[in-house]
């Protein structure tokens, strides 16, 4: 079995390119957190995992997601080789994703803000529990 979860945040801004058949491929690498500390600095450490999807996931998280932001990458691990203009072999190992979730909302321009606050009147919680007036012309049923 093959199979590859993970949860990070997107290293730099999604590489989206096109195949010369027309396919979506966008590569991109996560930060993953280790659920650990380093015992010398007592931080967090972290991986860094190559990964790649195709074709209208790929679209999508290039167009959504950018650096920073925090998404869920499910796949699969896969080892491929092959030769620079060196002429030199070149082993690549990354996950090979089938889908990649969205962890954070995004604001109304469409960009990624994980800081986004109701402010001011905005607040649904204003009334502090009080009883809201509806009328049944109000309800949808």
């Amino acid at each position: 079995m093959n199979r590859t979860v993970l949860v990070g945040r997107l290293v730099r801004d999604v590489d989206l390119r096109y195949t010369p058949s027309g396919d979506a491929v966008a590569n991109f690498t996560i930060a993953v957190n280790r659920p650990f500390k380093n015992k010398e600095t007592n931080e967090t450490d972290a991986d860094f995992v190559n990964c790649v999807i195709w074709r209208k996931p790929a679209e999508n998280l290039a167009n959504y997601m950018r650096k920073g932001s925090q998404i869920g990458v499910d796949g699969r691990l896969q080892s491929r080789t092959y030769q620079d203009k060196d002429e030199k072999t070149v082993y690549v190992t990354e996950v090979v994703a089938d889908s990649v979730q969205f962890l954070e909302p995004r604001d109304s321009s469409g960009k990624q803000d994980s800081k986004q606050q109701p402010q001011g009147n905005d607040d649904p919680f204003k009334n502090d529990a009080e009883p809201i007036d509806i009328s049944d012309s109000d309800l949808p049923f």
